[in-house]
């Protein structure tokens, strides 16, 4: 697709999307349930058993709780989730349903919802869950909670549901997902780098022998998730930022606009221009036909490529957040799991109070979370896992070789967020709703701006979304 006015398109594809009472201790059993038959080349434990005490409200007669979340991109997870969250449901006197929306419908859904002062219990959002905290409950309670019994939250997860500057959290992050890079193996073998690029020169070094081939690369440059993160991966390894951690602008840097000029070479030397048009699965679809040689993203689209073509499924491998020039090496997650309950749910109800507890029993359950999403979902509280390590060194789902997934085991040292060194504040989240980041990318690469004039049009752009958060009190910096 041939695109040449980048912004317009841009515009028009954000107008678009904005339109559119007595307690008792329960014991809680966490065991594994196994929905599906695996084909396993080795014996793996997926059973076991914790004692965890957690209050479980008696709840009224015909109390109700509404699940709304996006459809998984790894279909058996929904398989398993829904049955487990009626069978809670039973157990504890609580009509539970579950609906599933793509996962773009997800924030204009509880957009629509606030507006209209009613709609689900519970919303599971991706990402930038702040750009609602107005509309939210605090979940400060049951977010405690959940550390007394389970442990440290994973960092990531804690920016993308708790804002210092009104210590509030907005939200219930139970899991979050690795990004790494998914590459042809024997392409990358065949450009001098058989265990795949470490750093973005590297990626541009072989990307461009590869393209030379006839196969590009796909980063995107459009205005979807995959093209978001990975304009933030290679500013933060770049040693830039949007903010700092006093969540000050500092998106006009030296570090940005080398960020920006890299992104304006790899476009030319390895990419096409499709790249403008992307949405959310094409890189994933590229992957999967053996038409892209490198992209950022989950292992999802290996995931289908296994049940599609097991022999080239073997021949994808992994790569962990790439360094940049002075070694700084960070990638954001792919996505968040971020249970919000808004405030049209009445404080203090019977209603609000089973999603709470369900949070609770989720995440106690979370062995089970990981499993059938197929090593999707990494939890936010580690302890809930204790068998996930084995998991990615012996891939109970047919990796070959078995340790394939070991670069997983590394995201942690490297998993970063929205925010990013900052809080994953409104602003934030606002920034990249309307896509300042991948059309200041997108206007360098096709020479509409220098990477000089892209950065500071995009500074004066989040400049006043910053301000605007601020004067509701819900952005800081101090200096």
């Amino acid at each position: 697709m041939k695109q040449k006015r980048l912004s317009t398109v841009i515009s028009l594809l954000t107008v678009a999307m904005f339109l559119l009472g007595a307690c008792a201790p329960q014991t809680v059993e966490v065991e594994v349930e196994v929905t599906r038959e695996v084909q396993v080349p080795q014996e793996v434990e997926v059973t076991r058993e914790v004692q965890v005490e957690v209050e479980v409200p008696t709840f009224a007669e015909g109390t109700e709780l509404k699940i709304l979340q996006w459809s998984h991109f790894v279909p058996q997870y929904d398989t398993w989730f829904d049955p487990f969250a009626q069978a809670w449901g039973e157990a504890n006197g609580v009509k539970v349903t579950v609906d599933h929306v793509n996962i773009a419908d997800l924030n204009p859904t509880l957009a629509a919802a606030i507006d209209a002062g009613e709609g689900p219990t519970l919303i599971e959002l991706s990402l930038a869950a702040s750009l609602f905290v107005e509309g939210l409950h605090d979940l400060t309670d049951v977010n405690m909670k959940a550390q007394e019994l389970f442990g440290p939250q994973a960092a990531t997860c804690t920016a993308n549901s708790y804002l210092p500057t009104t210590n509030t959290w907005y939200g219930y992050c139970h899991g979050w997902v690795p990004d790494p890079g998914d590459y042809d193996r024997a392409l990358w073998a065949a450009a001098g780098f058989p265990n795949g690029p470490s750093t973005w020169a590297e990626l541009l070094e072989g990307g461009q022998k590869i393209k030379a081939q006839g196969v590009p690369m796909g980063l995107g440059l459009s205005p979807e998730i995959d093209s978001e993160m990975a304009a933030r991966a290679i500013i933060w390894s770049y040693g830039g930022s949007i903010q700092d951690e006093n969540e000050c602008v500092t998106i006009n840097s030296p570090e940005v606009i080398e960020a920006v000029t890299y992104m304006a070479d790899l476009y030319k030397n390895t990419m096409t221009d499709e790249v403008f048009g992307w949405t959310a699965a094409s890189n994933n679809q590229g992957l999967i036909a053996g038409e892209l040689s490198y992209i950022l993203n989950s292992i999802s689209a290996y995931r289908s490529l296994q049940k599609i073509d097991p022999a080239a499924a073997d021949n994808i491998g992994f790569v962990p957040a790439l360094k940049g020039p002075r070694g700084d090496q960070h990638a954001s997650a792919h996505l968040w799991y971020i249970y919000v309950i808004p405030k049209y749910v009445e404080e203090g109800s019977p209603e609000m109070e089973a999603a709470k507890a369900f949070l609770l029993h989720h995440t106690a359950n979370y062995n089970q979370a990981v499993f059938n999403s197929e090593l999707y979902n990494f939890p936010a509280f580690e302890s809930t896992v204790p068998q996930l390590q084995g998991w990615v060194e012996k891939d109970p789902f047919g990796s070959r070789p078995a340790d394939k997934l070991t670069v997983l085991l590394t995201a942690k040292d490297w998993v970063t967020y929205l925010g990013y060194p900052g809080p994953s504040n409104p602003a934030v989240a606002e920034v990249y709703g309307t896509h300042v980041i991948p059309t200041m990318m997108g206007k360098a690469a096709l020479g509409e701006l220098t990477p000089e004039e892209a950065v500071a049009e995009a500074e004066a752009q989040i400049n006043d979304i910053f301000a605007k958060w601020r004067a509701k009190g819900l952005v800081g910096c101090s200096k």
